[in-house]
């Protein structure tokens, strides 16, 4: 539009636009056609659209969203061509959630996989940095589970899909504390163990003689902390 055309007091323009008022019957009809396709693509692109994506998944999703805005809003473009498209995005879909099924490596790399972020307590800081996970965010997972410290966990996987699934140890013991710094309160209630000190970074646990003179010799951090019992 020109610049001369427009005024603040074009109501008409700025709710309709330039399309005549039947156009939003025809709106109505586009929607529910499209709508109820769109309805039967999902249901049978599976249940796990329902569910927590994966990458391949969530690129659908938006590849659905694109592709039925137009045949709401642009009324010189037909349903069809949309309809054919909704078509090939299931079809692509299907296909490779079939070649992923028949071949591993397809998977891992439509889908990627899971990575082990804590072992027998200790955290694996390289899979932290490879997935560009912070320890807070690792922290945070831990404390929604109701974990106090690292002592009490066997496992940390992240899944494909970036759910964490955490196996707790079935005997606690010592461990770094997963509760934030900034309650205090809460940390000097918790029971420290003499004996041994945790790596600030990793978890790992040492005699408490041996911290005062050596370096982690999991991830060579030279800064020790108190382990929780």
């Amino acid at each position: 539009m020109k610049k001369e055309e427009i005024f603040l007091s074009d109501w008409y323009r700025i709710l309709f636009g330039n399309t005549p008022m039947e156009f939003m019957l025809e709106v109505f009809f586009r929607t529910l056609i499209v709508y109820i396709a769109l309805v039967v693509v999902m249901r049978l692109l599976g249940k796990r659209m329902n569910g927590q994506l994966t990458i391949i998944e969530f690129a659908v999703m938006l590849t659905l969203g694109a592709i039925v805005a137009v045949p709401f809003q642009i009324p010189e473009r037909g349903i069809a061509p949309s309809l054919v498209v909704l078509v090939c995005a299931l079809v692509f879909h299907r296909g490779l959630n079939w070649l992923s099924f028949k071949y591993r490596k397809v998977e891992k790399v439509a889908q990627g996989d899971l990575c082990i972020l804590v072992h027998n307590g200790v955290i694996n800081r390289s899979a932290l940095e490879a997935n560009r996970i912070s320890k807070d965010q690792l922290f945070a997972q831990l404390r929604d589970k109701s974990i106090r410290h690292l002592g009490q966990v066997k496992r940390v996987y992240m899944e494909a899909c970036g759910l964490f699934s955490v196996f707790t140890e079935a005997e606690t013991k010592p461990g770094l504390s997963v509760l934030p710094e900034k309650d205090q309160a809460l940390l000097k209630q918790e029971p420290v163990d003499d004996q041994v000190k945790a790596c600030s970074q990793c978890g790992n646990i040492i005699p408490t003689e041996k911290a005062r003179e050596a370096n982690c010799p999991n991830c060579g951090c030279e800064e020790w902390t108190n382990a929780i019992k």
